[in-house]
């Protein structure tokens, strides 16, 4: 093979690998990682299964540099590369990028360093922080310099000053290996409902190959606890489970469950890991040393090789869907990583996905076509703990008071659960202290200079900012239109509003406002969590990160403040969004001993989603969906993709937009709707023009936009994204 063409594929947009000239003693393995020149660059890329787009001469390939001492790329991810980048129309470098997403990890990784006795001896005359020091370091140890002032109760200054007189010299530091997951130890015991999933799950494991199940469960119900029985049964096997997470920082409650049920942590990738720890941990799943990975979506494309078991939990979640860089659905990109692993997925959820519902034949009266996944129903809370009591109230006829948000019955529950005792949830999903700030003297609404949207009014950090671009501005003194002073005023309530009214209402409360803005890490959640399950918290005011996951075991109230948020607006999902976000929601209330009481805010009492959660109907409300999608050929009855350009000259979108729709194929089974601008017309400074493409089932909707899209020829201030079962409509 020496000086044979080789093909690499590189992390950079191209759709196909290149030759290069392998000159190389060793014979070149498909997955193999080499660094290669690409122009004047270095790149880590991987030796390629297909050849390239084109051959160049001999003469001109030139060399594959050095092969990585790594295992080679699995092929069941290579396939997943190759498969992500048909079916979003993403460039196939650009999506190995996903996988190659620690640069650093294919440098030589730099010595850990620490500290060592420089002899057996302690010297005379010494103070007694440096005689701890010494005491604290057995013979031949050595310790990290933070690891030894802990142990010697003194500052890391200490340390390091006896390393300069020579007390103490530097050495390597042994890598420890991290104690695995240990599948014999007990579990919780189980309900007859839950042993029976359980074995279902373990049988499924045993039996290996790929199958899918969906695991359905009420809050409370211990879905989790069901499930650790089949990741006990894939590690018994000797094989590697990978679990992903909607919004891994915010999993405190979950890590902590799966420490005490196997002995040891698992692997956590996330976006909050240091430069050091990313490096280090991909290395590890790259050389097979982790047993056991959970993450959030971007995991879902870790080199983890030999999985027997692959779980979504929170499947529903649109946090799933990526919307920057390679468009992906890490629950589509599951599945297909599982089919071409041979090994079984597990989806999970209290509210499943209308697509897998469907899939599960979880819905009567509607039949999938092809292979049914299982379905596993845990329809009761686990120990005896019962649903909680849903009243809808309705603010036509309930009315907060003036400048209030709090009805008088939620206000009277509030007051209620405190003299009991007990804990309160107040659930708005919305950021910040108001949606909008407007001028009362001409009218003028602040709005951001780069989205079509209003600024949201920040209280606590005396800021305007915009939730699209992040552009944000000092609270101003006077209207930056007709310059009146004290005119402005904050129109709508954000969580930072609703916790004025409640501190107001109930002057000795301990409330905790809990969004994406004040609890950012893994550290920062289980602190929330320590807090209020010692019952320093009275009232969480919150979004959407306190609907999932959760367990506090003396909160029994849950308020929804503004149940219509969800409902407004043209998406699809819309009314699916707010049924699972309200129903999860309801679900923090009243999961042990204390029964739970849940207040839903709405104008809109009679609307069908505001009455199967009163009812707490999860499979009326599918049995609607699907007649609704089976009617119009929406998803899962067909495909959607959106086409969106956008550039910096309006008129120039416009333009191309009509430009390409006049190349729009013409074929059976496919709608192309547009163009038309945008809901959120100006985005990040840029104006966009939408389409939207209806697929019937049995048209490759990929192929079809490919063919489509294949000769357009665009300007360059012009671009195009192409979003393949797109999650948000904007």
């Amino acid at each position: 093979m020496r000086d044979a063409p080789v093909p690499v594929l590189v992390p950079v947009p191209v759709d196909a690998p290149f030759d290069y000239r392998w000159e190389l003693p060793e014979p070149p393995r498909p997955g193999s990682y080499v660094e290669v020149p690409f122009g004047a660059r270095r790149l880590v890329g991987v030796v390629w299964d297909g050849p390239p787009a084109r051959r160049s001469p001999p003469a001109r390939l030139r060399p594959v540099e050095r092969l990585l001492d790594l295992p080679p790329l699995p092929r069941p991810l290579r396939d997943l590369l190759a498969e992500t980048a048909r079916e979003t129309l993403a460039p196939l470098g650009a999506v190995l990028k996903l996988v190659l997403s620690v640069p650093a990890a294919f440098a030589p990784e730099p010595p850990r360093l620490g500290f060592r006795r420089a002899g057996d001896a302690t010297p005379a005359g010494l103070t007694a922080a440096r005689r701890r020091v010494l005491c604290a370091l057995e013979p031949g140890a050595v310790l990290p310099a933070a690891e030894i002032a802990r142990r010697a109760g003194v500052g890391a200054g200490v340390v390091r000053a006896m390393a300069e007189l020579g007390l103490l010299e530097t050495a390597p530091l042994p890598e420890r290996e991290p104690d695995p997951p240990d599948p014999a130890r007990p579990g919780h015991s189980l309900s007859p409902a839950q042993e029976e999933a359980a074995a279902r799950l373990r049988a499924m494991v045993r039996a290996g190959g790929h199958a899918v199940a969906l695991l359905e469960g009420v809050p409370g119900s211990g879905k989790t606890e069901v499930y650790f029985e089949a990741v006990a049964e894939a590690l018994a096997a000797g094989r590697r489970v990978l679990v992903l997470l909607p919004e891994i920082a915010l999993s405190a409650q979950w890590l902590e469950r799966f420490a005490r049920r196997f002995g040891a942590p698992p692997a956590v990738w996330h976006s909050a890991l240091t430069p050091a720890r990313r490096r280090r941990l991909w290395r590890r799943i790259a050389e097979g040393r982790e047993p056991v990975l959970v993450g959030a979506r971007s995991a879902l494309f870790l080199p983890l090789a030999g999985l027997g078991l692959l779980i979504v939990d929170e499947e529903h979640d649109a946090s799933f869907k990526q919307d920057e860089g390679v468009p992906y659905d890490a629950r589509t990109a599951a599945l297909a990583r599982a089919r071409l692993e041979d090994c079984p997925l597990l989806l999970v959820s209290a509210t499943p996905s209308v697509e897998s519902a469907y899939r599960a034949g979880a819905v009567a009266g509607f039949a999938p076509p092809g292979e049914r996944w299982h379905h596993l129903l845990l329809p009761d809370r686990h120990g005896g703990a019962t649903l909680p009591e849903i009243r809808l109230v309705d603010l036509r006829r309930q009315r907060p008071p003036p400048a209030s948000w709090l009805s008088p019955p939620l206000r009277e529950a509030l007051g209620a659960c405190l003299e009991a005792g007990e804990q309160a949830l107040l659930f708005l999903n919305r950021r910040g202290y108001a949606p909008l700030t407007l001028c009362r003297a001409c009218g003028h609404r602040l709005r951001c200079p780069n989205c079509s949207a209003w600024l949201v009014t920040h209280r606590l950090k005396r800021r305007l900012q915009c939730h699209h671009c992040g552009w944000n501005r000092p609270e101003p003194e006077h209207c930056p239109h007709c310059g009146t002073v004290e005119a402005l005023v904050a129109s709508g309530p954000g969580v930072e509003r609703i916790a004025e009214e409640v501190r107001h209402l109930f002057a000795g409360a301990r409330l905790r406002i809990v969004t994406s803005d004040t609890v950012r890490t893994a550290a920062q959640a289980a602190q929330l969590v320590e807090a209020v399950t010692a019952g320093g918290i009275d009232i969480l005011i919150g979004t959407q990160i306190l609907a999932k996951g959760h367990h506090f075991p003396a909160l029994t109230l849950v308020g929804v403040v503004d149940a219509d948020l969800g409902l407004a607006g043209g998406d699809l999902r819309a009314a699916e969004r707010t049924f699972q976000l309200l129903y999860q929601v309801a679900g923090r209330a009243g999961r042990e001993e204390r029964p739970g009481r849940v207040l839903i805010q709405t104008h809109l009492p009679e609307h069908p989603v505001m009455q199967a959660l009163a009812r707490g109907d999860r499979r009326g409300f599918l049995e609607s969906e699907l007649a609704e999608r089976e009617a119009s050929g929406m998803p899962p009855f067909g495909r959607l993709a959106a086409l969106v350009l956008s550039g910096r000259d309006a008129e120039q979108v416009r333009r191309e937009a009509r430009r390409l729709a006049r190349t729009a194929p013409r074929l059976d089974g496919l709608t192309v709707l547009g163009p038309a601008p945008a809901p959120l017309t100006l985005l990040r400074g840029r104006y966009r023009e939408r389409f939207l493409v209806k697929a019937a089932t049995g048209i490759d909707l990929p192929a079809s936009l490919r063919a489509w899209l294949d000769g357009v020829r665009l300007p360059g201030a012009v671009r195009l994204r192409v979003d393949v079962d797109p999650q948000s409509f904007l």
